[in-house]
C-alpha cells in the first residue's frame, strides 16, 4: 500500500513514466527527483501517516523498495508495529 501510495505521487506530482517503476533495482536518484524532489515525497508520506524522517537525504543513495521499507519500518515504530490507514483514507468508508 505505502508503495502504491508513493508510486502514484510521484507519477502525478513529478510526471514520472509509470513504467519506470518495473525495472528491477529502482534507484530512487533513478526517478529524476532532485533534492526538493525527494523532501517533497517525503512530506507527503509524512503527512499521511504523522511521522517524521530523521535524515532525508539517506533515501537518494537507496534503491526505491529500500526506501519504502524503511519508511514502513519507520511508520511501524511510531505505531506500535502497525501502518495504520493514511490520515486522508482515516474515516472514509
Amino acid at each position: 500500500m505505502l508503495r502504491q501510495i508513493i508510486k502514484d505521487f510521484v507519477i502525478q506530482q513529478f510526471n514520472v513514466d509509470p513504467a519506470v517503476f518495473d525495472q528491477p533495482g529502482l534507484k530512487v536518484a533513478d526517478l529524476g527527483l532532485d533534492s526538493l524532489g525527494v523532501v517533497e515525497m517525503l512530506f507527503e508520506v509524512e503527512d499521511l501517516y504523522g511521522f517524521q524522517v530523521d535524515d532525508p537525504a539517506r533515501y537518494s543513495s537507496m534503491s526505491f523498495d529500500e526506501m519504502v521499507a524503511d519508511m514502513e519500518t519507520t511508520i511501524r515504530a511510531a505505531n506500535n508495529g502497525q501502518i495504520p490507514a493514511p490520515a486522508s483514507l482515516q474515516g472514509k468508508a
